[in-house]
């Protein structure tokens, strides 16, 4: 786990360089879970370093997704610093989030305690829309940036199942939200499978 915390902890010092980014950086690492939280309960990632895992394959995954959309002159368009910001840090929102609970699970016939993840929102305010707010209390956001992380879970947000179409009109004038919705779900599905943990 040592070498993912490097990688991020590299990443993110190399490519944001925005007034407050050393701030935010400083509490992930000595004032939150991020480094040792699960990235969901039971789905994808739902391990100890689940989410920097998590985080860090969103953040490979739109790199290449933009290389691939953009060519070489990507840099022109969307900023290597946007990438960052949006591919490391739009699950901040999970970050004192899951609690590890037990629960008895019979094996070999003998009851035993097994722990599992439970869920304890400390800051209910949504999924990418906590996302956003947490980055603002350290750094600016551009307005691509907050979308593409506000937006990253696609038709799977609360917002979307409760029959809002905000996030078509959203998709339609960021192309980084729909870049990020689409790395978030190869990473999730492709990167992470559940029986290869």
């Amino acid at each position: 786990m040592e070498k993912r915390d490097n990688e991020f902890i590299t990443t993110y010092r190399a490519a944001i360089k925005r007034e407050g980014a050393d701030k935010l950086l400083d509490y992930l690492i000595s004032k939150s879970d991020f480094f040792t939280a699960p990235a969901s309960s039971k789905f994808h990632s739902d391990y100890e370093g689940g989410l920097l895992d998590h985080s860090l394959n969103v953040y490979h995954r739109l790199l290449r997704l933009v290389e691939s959309e953009y060519g070489e002159g990507w840099k022109d368009v969307i900023s290597p610093e946007s990438v960052a910001i949006v591919g490391l840090l739009h699950d901040v929102c999970k970050i004192n989030y899951y609690k590890v609970s037990y629960r008895n699970v019979k094996k070999d016939g003998v009851w035993e305690q097994q722990p599992y993840y439970t869920i304890e929102d400390e800051l209910p305010y949504g999924h990418g829309e906590k996302s956003v707010y947490i980055i603002s209390g350290f750094m600016r956001l551009t307005r691509e940036e907050a979308m593409a992380i506000n937006w990253h879970m696609g038709g799977f947000d609360d917002r979307v199942k409760g029959g809002s179409y905000t996030v078509g009109h959203a998709f339609e004038k960021y192309p980084l939200a729909v870049l990020a919705h689409s790395a978030d779900f190869l990473a999730t599905y492709f990167d992470e499978k559940k029986d290869e943990q």
